[in-house]
């Protein structure tokens, strides 16, 4: 049992810097398009124009973003594909106007980009408020964790007759119970711990209902 939930639990991160390097990447890139977009450029070609100067943390996929528009692949379903390799909510916000651009006229875009960049660095900004808030709590869990496993050890090396009622068959099947209550505590912990980003959204531009609330608002924007 502590094979399987003290891993989980001691490799706690706090916030993820690559998934945050892709957000405030996908801001600056984003007003690379849209002061692009504002020299008068078509979208496809800003996207080729930009690829190679993208902020390194999402270089590698916008330049396959630009490679495939070169082969003649739809924006719409390249954008899709590097929403996929990015899986980032933020990003899909920025891919979601450019995808809904692509399919029907765009009037507000460059501007819609500004905004979009400027609340991608927002969620930067929150997810590092949250990572500091929840800093306490992982030191918590580390604690507790530590507490009773020095506990349990001290116990088997100082005091083993203590522990032989648990050399039975139904001191093994209550050590089993106490040890599930343990991993399950643990784990639990973990939980509170943990940041969870809110949830992706493009994927479901081609259910069956239509966009989501967030593509419908992204499509409203860019059709202003």
């Amino acid at each position: 049992m502590a094979a399987w939930s003290l891993p989980a639990l001691f490799c706690l991160a706090t916030v993820d810097q690559r998934r945050l390097a892709r957000i405030e990447g996908m801001a600056a890139w984003s007003e690379m398009l849209r002061d692009t977009l504002a020299a008068a450029a078509g979208l496809e070609q800003s996207i080729v124009a930009t690829a190679s100067a993208a902020p390194e943390s999402i270089r590698p996929q916008i330049l396959e973003l630009s490679a495939r528009l070169e082969r003649g692949e739809g924006l719409a379903s390249a954008a899709r594909l590097l929403a996929d390799e990015l899986a980032e909510p933020t990003a899909d916000l920025v891919l979601a106007a450019l995808v809904l651009s692509s399919q029907h006229p765009a009037r507000r875009l460059s501007s819609l980009l500004g905004e979009l960049a400027a609340t991608a660095r927002a969620q930067v900004a929150i997810d590092q408020r949250v990572d500091a808030a929840r800093a306490r709590t992982r030191t918590t869990v580390r604690v507790v964790v530590i507490t009773s496993l020095s506990f349990a050890l001290g116990l088997v090396l100082l005091n083993r007759p203590f522990l032989d009622p648990y050399n039975t068959v139904a001191g093994q099947l209550v050590l089993a119970f106490i040890g599930g209550l343990f991993a399950s505590g643990f784990l639990w912990l973990r939980r509170l711990a943990r940041s969870d980003g809110p949830d992706r959204f493009l994927g479901r531009l081609e259910g069956p209902t239509g966009a989501s609330d967030k593509a419908r608002s992204v499509g409203r924007e860019v059709g202003r």
